[in-house]
């Protein structure tokens, strides 16, 4: 049996722009990637804390160390400048795996920075 478990989160990052003419995804600062294990394309639900909006979309990498979260597409309406959110990614996985898997979890600081 195969189960869905948490693979990486993205906890509390601030939006930093909303590009509605872009063709779709979440821009992710490729350092904040890289700390949480996250790949360019691999879809991502994301979870805003100022509204309550939940949705998915796909993650693609932003420049290093600029703290960029931008949200692009359809998905800017679901979110202003500042708001704060949380990324989240599953993985499936053998049941009695799953039993000793530990997520990637990361905690950003104020400026989407990683703390070292």
């Amino acid at each position: 049996m195969q189960i869905e478990v948490l693979k990486s989160k993205i906890h509390r990052v601030k939006v930093t722009g909303a590009d509605l003419n872009y063709i779709g995804s979440i821009t992710i600062d490729i350092a904040l990637m890289e700390a949480s294990n996250i790949i360019e394309g691999e879809k991502v639900s994301i979870v805003n804390i100022n509204n309550g909006e939940r949705f998915e979309t796909y993650a693609i990498p932003g420049p290093r160390n600029s703290g960029e979260i931008t949200l692009n597409g359809p998905a800017a309406r679901r979110v202003q400048k500042d708001d704060i959110l949380i990324i989240i990614t599953y993985a499936l996985m053998d049941f009695e795996e799953a039993k000793t898997f530990s997520p990637w979890i990361i905690f950003p600081n104020e400026e989407n920075n990683t703390l070292t």
